[in-house]
This record gives structure tokens, sequence and C-alpha cells, in this order.
């Protein structure tokens, strides 16, 4: 969500910037030459069709629901791409204190990684969740899985979480599929 709020915010402000863009160039335009049409938006045109429209007009009813709803929208979107923290025993009462899945993930990575058997690891955390996805040449899954698990849960209960994720571990093997 958070992605999509960056790319929302950079697409918003490239129309802002070409919007005021074509208002400095109009208005150069007009002052340049204030006879001529104008060079690239109609607005004469544009205020002639908007002194015609009263204010109690359907379309301008709608057009002002159209953008209550989209603020709406873009504020709920805002409000939902928080950070996704895993949050820790406090140290201190005021103090808190938090972790990013990134690095519990990094964490859990690299002690999988250190075991001899192990040839590659991924591993994806978050607040409720720990999965390892681990690779081993040399070792069939039903010897390195428990081990493997253990390890993990192990190690997560070792860390200060204020809750503990579920840990679930799956293990390829070559040596499984001959």
């Amino acid at each position: 969500m958070r992605v999509f709020v960056r790319f929302l915010s950079a697409l918003l402000a490239l129309a802002v910037v070409a919007a005021g863009g074509f208002t400095v160039l109009e208005v150069g335009w007009h002052w340049w030459r204030p006879a001529q049409a104008p060079l690239v938006v109609p607005w004469p045109r544009w205020l002639a069709r908007l002194g015609e429209v009263g204010w109690d007009a359907t379309q301008v009813r709608v057009l002002a629901g159209a953008a209550v709803a989209a603020g709406l929208a873009l504020i709920l979107v805002a409000a939902t791409a928080r950070r996704r923290l895993i949050r820790l025993h406090d140290p201190a009462p005021g103090i808190a204190v938090t972790m990013s899945p990134r690095s519990l993930a990094r964490l859990v990575g690299h002690r999988v990684r250190e075991q001899a058997t192990v040839d590659s690891a991924t591993v994806v955390a978050s607040a409720g969740r720990v999965r390892v996805r681990a690779a081993s040449r040399s070792v069939t899954e039903e010897e390195l899985r428990p081990r493997l698990t253990s390890l993990v849960a192990e190690l997560v209960t070792d860390l200060p979480l204020a809750r503990r994720p579920a840990v679930s571990v799956v293990v390829d093997s070559p040596k499984d599929r001959r």
C-alpha cells in the first residue's frame, strides 16, 4: 500500500506541476499578445461556458460529490498505508520499541543460513508469522525441517517480542525426489 501511495503522490505532483506550467505559459502568452487566441488551453471558451452554469446545476453538484468522494478515498488510502512494525516489550514506561519485519526476517535468515546443511533460505516475516523456505542438497526434509523449526522457534522465543509469531518452515530437498 505504501508503494501505491508513493506512486499516487508522484502522479498528483506531476499533474500539479503540469497545471502550473500551463497556467504560467497561458498567462505569459496573454500578457505578450492579449488580442490573440490562447496558446494551448481554450480558457475563453471555458469561461463563457462556465458563465452559463449556475451553482445549483446538477452537473456542479455531481462534480462536487465526485471531488468529495475522491478526497475521502485518498484520505482512506493514506490512513491505511502505515508501516507494519513488530512491537517489542517496552523497556520502561513511556518507551515503545519496534522492529521492522525486514529486520526480523534478516535475523532469522542469517541464523538459518549458518546451519551447515542449509544451501539457501528465504524468510518472510510479519508480526503474526515467520515463514522460512530452505533448500538443502545433503539432507532430506524429514531430517532438516524439525531442526530448523526448533531453531527458528527458539530464536523467536529469545527475542523480546510483545507477541510471539507463528513459525512455519518448508524444506526443499532433491533427496526427497529420488
